[in-house]
């Protein structure tokens, strides 16, 4: 990949499936299905009031996540947003403990006190969600950072951790991204900036917002390369995303990826979605990332009906535990109000 803007949008029977096993198929077809089921039910236990507060879904967008996130190693980081279920359950996140964290449980991964939008876990090098946008950027720069100072510094010789780095379309037009794409460059870090472009920003649409609408462009400016992708296509993103990667852990510096997606469901659960028209959005529905991955299966008898069957009824059986452990889980306790504020012995 060379520091020129490349556009790669697959078509939906591209051959690129041909060199893909069967076992990361299945894989990026469980992780998306697990995110769009999770998603799923924290829609019902928000209406029921079992979790509150602002609740932002992934439905949708799940290719993106599958596609970067299962491309990454178990030391790789990353970095998230207050759309951050879908990308803490790709990193390896048991779902049990993200659903406990949006019921405020004691046994969430944030142990109940960041809830929907804060989603963290340390083991798994999952960085956080963060409310505010674009206040992630300059974390994952500091992430990226270290690991290149661990290896020139204190001579590591383990390879070095890429770190990814999501965030929407409307971030793309604040200080921070401009800020640290020229950090990155300039010290060749091992990061990958992921455009997450569902075109709008709540309720500003994408192109009314920017000079530039093609954000993957505004790489030239720093000398990154900026690639443009479909992100309702799971491999299309996967094959991007493996040559970042990969750029990035040989020590060449970031990447952009802007994924072109759009989500299903307004910008909360608090949002009456009347902004988009139903024209836009059925023509993105018939895109569904997952529908799509799963009729190629299918069609290309590349896996059974009955193999899907099976391996969705164990991820519904997942979400369905994570639901019972969340509701049996124990609140925190009052006199705990402080902990975890800072380090302990």
């Amino acid at each position: 990949m060379n520091n020129q803007n490349t556009k790669i949008i697959f078509p939906q029977n591209s051959s690129m499936f041909s060199n893909v096993n069967k076992d990361i198929l299945l894989s990026l077809y469980e992780d998306m299905f697990l995110g769009r089921n999770f998603e799923d039910m924290c829609a019902q236990m928000y209406y029921r009031g079992k979790m509150f507060g602002f609740v932002h879904l992934y439905n949708g967008q799940e290719a993106v996540s599958a596609g970067i996130i299962k491309s990454l190693k178990n030391e790789d980081y990353v970095c998230s947003t207050y759309r951050d279920h879908v990308h803490a359950l790709s990193k390896g996140v048991p779902a049990k403990m993200v659903m406990a964290e949006l019921f405020g449980k004691e046994t969430g991964c944030s142990r109940g006190r960041g809830g929907s939008m804060h989603i963290f876990s340390a083991p798994h090098n999952f960085l956080g969600g963060f409310a505010f946008i674009g206040e992630g950027i300059p974390i994952a720069v500091g992430s990226a950072f270290q690991s290149v100072y661990k290896k020139q510094v204190l001579q590591n010789t383990k390879t070095l951790s890429v770190t990814a780095c999501f965030f929407g379309d409307g971030t793309t037009n604040n200080g921070q991204f401009f800020e640290c794409l020229n950090m990155a460059v300039l010290w060749k870090l091992p990061i990958i900036f992921v455009i997450e472009n569902n075109q709008w920003a709540i309720g500003m649409a994408h192109s009314r917002s920017t000079s530039l609408p093609e954000i993957y462009k505004k790489a030239q400016a720093f000398g990154l390369p900026g690639v443009e992708v479909d992100g309702m296509d799971v491999l299309a993103v996967r094959k991007v995303a493996l040559e970042a990667i990969n750029r990035a852990r040989s020590g060449e510096g970031p990447t952009l990826i802007e994924a072109l997606t759009y989500r299903f469901r307004g910008h909360s659960l608090a949002d009456p979605d009347e902004l988009r028209s139903r024209q836009e959005k059925n023509a993105w529905l018939i895109r569904d990332p997952i529908k799509r991955l799963k009729r190629y299966l299918i069609q290309n008898t590349l896996v059974t009906i009955d193999e899907l069957s099976k391996l969705e009824l164990k991820v519904k059986n997942e979400v369905e535990d994570a639901v019972n452990f969340a509701l049996s889980s124990p609140e925190p306790q009052l006199g705990d109000l402080k902990r975890y504020l800072f380090a302990e012995d």
